[in-house]
């Protein structure tokens, strides 16, 4: 990651275990989520920011709602580990980004 951004994957077992910092913005990967661009994800990472993603059947009703956004990484249905490896690539370009990095997009 660009200096000054850090990263931690946090597995958890059960959905009821979960509990993002309560300064954290809480974002749950879900697929009827709101699509972003690179250049709007990147303003995520303004401000501390968890990325919930669920297993195989997804969140409950109850994780999405304590959510400040519902955000889906493609209209593709996609496993939960390749879902990981894309959000840490959107996470690497939105902190380039935002370090200043040229990227071609914006």
């Amino acid at each position: 990651m660009p200096k000054g951004y850090e990263v931690a994957r946090i597995a958890v077992k059960r959905e009821q275990d979960l509990s993002p910092p309560k300064s954290s913005y809480v974002v749950v990967l879900d697929e009827r989520g709101k699509d972003l661009t690179t250049a709007q994800f990147s303003t995520l990472l303004k401000k501390e920011t968890s990325f919930l993603i669920g297993g195989a059947d997804g969140l409950s009703q109850a994780a999405k709602e304590k959510a400040q956004l519902l955000l889906r990484l493609s209209a593709l249905t996609l496993p939960h580990a390749l879902a990981q490896v894309i959000l840490l690539e959107q996470l690497y370009r939105a902190a380039s980004i935002l370090t200043g990095h040229p990227y071609h997009r914006v």
